[in-house]
């Protein structure tokens, strides 16, 4: 499949690029299936990653990362865990989400508590925004944290967490009523007292990573385990969207593709009446208008992944590039799933988990609807 060469990448990058295929193949690839019916990786995989840097390499050396703040490695494992068909949203929120917050606005005695811990695999993290009917409104939050001697009182529930189950370290977002009911940011331990792990929901797609409730009455937050300043929370969690939509971004854009070589090889060598069903003039149109997009869409992102590295990116060209990948991702796949007709929806092709899986993409990070919002207030509108 023709595409165009791209520069956004060193040698360094491709170097880990491949160590990055190599090790999803061998450690993750395999028992993909298993975690899809057990819904969650295994902690044992998680310090696996983290014995080859692939975790919190962000993190300063002296914490057992490796000093890196370039996302062009944060995209290389997007990329290779999509393409690979491993499992793979423990990194995401990890690297591109929890990450920037600890080290952003973290003190040095909170980095040599936290940090080690995660760089080393012994705590995944989490982060807690999402309520019971709450929405994408990062306003409407419900959950309290209460000043209390020495600490902060949390009370409140949480839905759709990714790595809720997993996670040993979790960022919470609470309302905090001494401060005009603004939000602040608390780290909670997965065995805090009064705080519980509900179920661990049942979703369309995305099986393997698991997605709990949570529920915290009265957990004890000390004043030492404070993200920040508490009220300037929205701040904080507004500052970082822009980088976690583009992670989505970057896995969509990687989707999109994956699924267009799937269905091109299938067209190739599957036959109907006689000959390809890639030759016939429908299925040829649709391959070559997808084609089309999705390398006119790499050119996109690659530029967005570039203002990034730059601290150029602004987040309405974030909001943009995440609802327009998104959306071509599930394009792309709906499409190549068509191609393979009856088996396309049958288990045992890549495509019908992938088609699946990707549905969401136009609902969290911020609904692609919101999106829009984002991208027409930034014009005056």
């Amino acid at each position: 499949m023709g595409s165009f060469r791209r520069t956004l990448f060193s040698s360094e990058h491709d170097d880990f690029r491949a160590m990055v295929r190599d090790f999803l193949l061998a450690e993750a690839v395999p028992h993909t299936a298993q975690w899809e019916r057990d819904g969650i990786i295994s902690h044992e995989f998680w310090k696996k990653a983290a014995g080859q840097g692939m975790v919190g390499f962000s993190a300063p050396e002296e914490y057992g990362g490796a000093g890196i703040r370039d996302f062009r490695f944060n995209a290389v494992i997007i990329e290779e865990v999509v393409r690979t068909g491993a499992v793979g949203d423990a990194f995401g929120i990890t690297n591109d989400i929890v990450l920037p917050y600890l080290l952003d606005i973290g003190t040095p005695e909170q980095h040599a508590r936290w940090l080690p811990r995660i760089t080393s695999g012994e705590a995944p993290t989490a982060i807690a925004m999402s309520e019971p009917g709450m929405g994408s409104d990062l306003r409407g939050i419900a959950t309290t944290a209460r000043k209390v001697s020495d600490g902060w009182s949390l009370s409140g529930s949480k839905t759709f967490i990714t790595n809720g189950i997993l996670a040993e370290l979790l960022i919470i977002a609470a309302k905090v009523p001494d401060a005009d009911n603004k939000l602040g940011l608390f780290v909670v331990e997965g065995d805090a007292v009064g705080f519980t792990k509900g179920r661990k929901l049942d979703k369309i797609g995305r099986r393997a990573t698991d997605t709990a409730e949570l529920f915290l009455d009265d957990v004890f937050v000390p004043d030492a385990d404070v993200l920040g300043v508490p009220g300037k929370g929205l701040h904080y969690l507004m500052a970082n969207l822009a980088q976690e939509r583009l992670s989505i971004t970057v896995g969509a854009m990687a989707h999109a593709e994956r699924a267009l070589e799937l269905a091109l090889d299938y067209a190739k060598t599957r036959k109907a009446f006689g000959q390809p069903i890639g030759t016939f003039q429908a299925n040829r149109f649709t391959l070559a208008e997808l084609h089309t997009k999705i390398k006119s869409m790499r050119c996109y992102v690659d530029r967005a992944l570039e203002l990034h590295c730059a601290g150029e990116l602004s987040a309405a060209d974030a909001a943009g590039s995440k609802f327009l990948t998104t959306e071509l991702e599930f394009e792309a796949l709906d499409k190549c799933l068509q191609i393979h007709g009856g088996y396309g929806y049958m288990e045992e092709y890549e495509i019908a988990r992938r088609w699946r899986d990707a549905r969401v993409q136009q609902i969290y990070g911020g609904t692609n609807q919101i999106m829009r919002e984002i991208v027409g207030r930034d014009l005056g509108l």
